[in-house]
């Protein structure tokens, strides 16, 4: 068992990005593992699982000492996502064999990557509209059933393609639960997905297409590549990241999808500069918000209606 060190280089990278952003590795290490080191679709998916599996544990630990993790909203999650992670395997499988299920999860892939951008826009202009949240994880009413629901949609894409665990769970727990603390939607997110993710792991170890050479040589690479993202994190300007993720996640979803070089760029270029216009469209507008409000502070009020600041006003007696 050797370990291919371009991959173990390409997933420290990748890992490195996973710690900076929070988004999960799938969306990021399945790709990659696919498109520049050739491994077929369901060995990297398999592979990709049962090295999230090991990984994962160790930042759920480190939240739940933290008490960012509301374990209501974890056991609703995994009642639907275990069973719909493990079935997701079999699924994958019921497509076909050979060529035709590598092709059925490179499709899938991309269909779920294209969610997760989407995800990620909508995360980006919910956390614009955020008011005030919550302090307290006990404060927190769990819903049920569309949490269910979220655990079984995810868990079941997180079966048949690895992504969903980080990059489309978390952002329905903020549509759902816009209260919760980012910190508090990553704890939550991460200790659910470790019982997801193992499921998922055990299914593709059973039914899947693991690989021991693989899975190795994605540990060696990753675990120090989240490690330093984790540290850096603090420091890193994450709205320049998720922006680069963005692209990063489309570029991929479109290649998977079958899309040509040319159109690939094409439709970059255009969202880049789509995206460059709103940014600087709602940064505009946010100027003047702030400079209608500064006129308004300069106003009657401002002017203390004719008393020098500092004088006490005389009533006429």
């Amino acid at each position: 068992m050797g370990i291919d060190f371009p991959l173990a280089a390409g997933s420290f990278l990748v890992a490195i990005v996973v710690g900076l952003t929070g988004m999960g590795g799938g969306a990021l290490m399945t790709p990659m593992m696919m498109l520049f080191f050739n491994v077929p679709p369901l060995a990297a998916v398999s592979s990709d699982l049962v090295a999230s599996a090991v990984m994962k544990p160790v930042g759920g630990a480190v939240h739940m000492r933290r008490g960012t993790v509301n374990l209501r909203l974890v056991g609703w999650l995994c009642a639907g996502s275990v069973p719909a992670a493990f079935c997701g395997v079999l699924v994958a499988r019921a497509f076909g064999d050979g060529e035709q299920i590598q092709q059925t999860i490179k499709y899938a892939l991309g269909v779920a990557l294209l969610l997760a951008v989407a995800g990620l826009v909508a995360k980006a202009w919910l956390s614009r509209r955020e008011g005030e949240v919550s302090t307290d994880l006990g404060e927190i009413v769990v819903r049920p059933f569309p949490t269910l629901l979220v655990g079984t949609i995810g868990g079941l894409v997180v079966g048949i393609s690895s992504v969903g665990s980080g990059s489309l769970i978390i952002v329905a727990l903020l549509a759902l639960y816009p209260a919760l603390k980012a910190n508090q939607l990553v704890g939550t997110d991460l200790v659910q997905a470790v019982p997801l993710v193992v499921s998922a792991a055990l299914g593709h170890l059973l039914f899947g297409d693991f690989q021991l050479d693989v899975t190795t040589s994605l540990l060696a690479g990753s675990i120090p590549g989240v490690y330093l993202g984790a540290r850096i994190s603090a420091r890193a300007p994450g709205g320049i990241i998720r922006a680069l993720l963005a692209v990063v996640l489309l570029a991929s979803a479109l290649k998977l999808l079958g899309v040509g070089n040319t159109a690939t760029l094409w439709i970059l270029a255009g969202t880049v500069a789509a995206a460059a216009a709103g940014w600087s469209l709602l940064r505009d507008r946010g100027r003047a918000e702030i400079g209608v409000a500064g006129e308004v502070g300069e106003g009657p009020q401002a002017a203390g209606g004719g008393v020098e600041a500092g004088v006490s006003s005389r009533r006429p007696r």
